[in-house]
């Protein structure tokens, strides 16, 4: 039977995690929602009951951000706080680490430096308010766990900014991107790497900030994925892009208790530019 299990499997970052324990010749369960809705206590407690893994990595989450606010308000909670308490409630229970994914949204942005780990939080959207109320959940059901903020998230397998650019390039001559949001992107590839790492080299306990090396603007971020194409590039303010959750304006995390681990993160450009390389016949011009 695996030691590892990995709920939310089907998603972005777990999927990505899956193909990275896969290449390592690592075996590992997988459920997604229809085999574990972790909401369920009933269900998470018998299928981890059952297979008692010693780590259990949460890629689970609700990340509709905007829908969070109001139409997805219900389900955001449901999955990031009550579907995260019954995972760490379950895990204590049978002994196995948690390792979750937490977002750079728990703080408000307002900080001029890097936002520490142990930076007073001040979430402003409700997906950051139920992510933050996850990381409380585990905080007080275990002590075994690693919580794991992470930023700007893009990869192969799902939705997110590098496919958004790369799509509307193909269609536009000029596109709008905010200019006035800094932070740091995040290759899921590097974030899959760090999550084993922590668990691999028995890394201490607690709360970790993980993105790639460097921090840009979202108009910057567009203007290096869309530098060999066609494209006009043009900053706007989020005044003029209005959205319904709030977005930090200045979000970027330290990563120095990363770094500390030995781990080595790559830049933010070096990791797009592997990224696109990957995918690059499936969006050439």
């Amino acid at each position: 039977m695996s030691k590892i299990l990995i709920a939310g499997a089907n998603g972005q970052l777990g999927t990505e995690l899956r193909h990275l324990l896969d290449e390592r010749g690592i075996d590992y369960d997988a459920r997604d929602a229809k085999d574990m809705d972790i909401t369920d206590r009933q269900a998470v407690e018998e299928q981890v009951t059952a297979l008692k893994p010693a780590v259990i990595y949460h890629c689970a989450a609700y990340t509709a951000v905007d829908k969070a606010e109001d139409e997805g308000k219900e389900i955001n909670w449901w999955v990031n706080e009550d579907g995260t308490r019954n995972l760490a409630e379950v895990a204590a229970k049978v002994g196995a680490k948690l390792v979750y994914l937490s977002t750079d949204y728990v703080f408000d942005g307002t900080k001029t430096g890097e936002y520490e780990v142990d930076d007073p939080t001040n979430p402003k959207n409700e997906y950051g308010k139920a992510k933050l109320a996850g990381e409380k959940a585990i905080q007080a059901a275990m002590t075994d766990y690693y919580i794991i903020r992470t930023s700007w998230v893009f990869g192969e397998y799902g939705k997110n900014f590098v496919y958004t650019m790369l799509r509307l390039a193909k269609d536009h001559d000029r596109l709008t991107v905010v200019d006035d949001q800094v932070g740091r992107p995040t290759w899921t590839r590097t974030l899959a790497e760090f999550m084993t790492y922590l668990v691999d080299h028995h890394c201490e306990y607690g709360v970790y900030q993980l993105s790639n090396e460097g921090s840009c603007s979202w108009y910057e971020f567009a203007c290096e994925i869309l530098k060999d194409k066609n494209v006009e590039v043009a900053p706007v303010t989020s005044e003029e892009y209005p959205q319904k959750a709030y977005r930090p304006r200045h979000s970027i995390m330290s990563l120095e208790k990363a770094e500390a681990t030995g781990f080595i993160i790559p830049t933010w450009q070096t990791a797009l530019q592997e990224f696109i390389s990957l995918i690059q016949n499936s969006y050439e011009a």
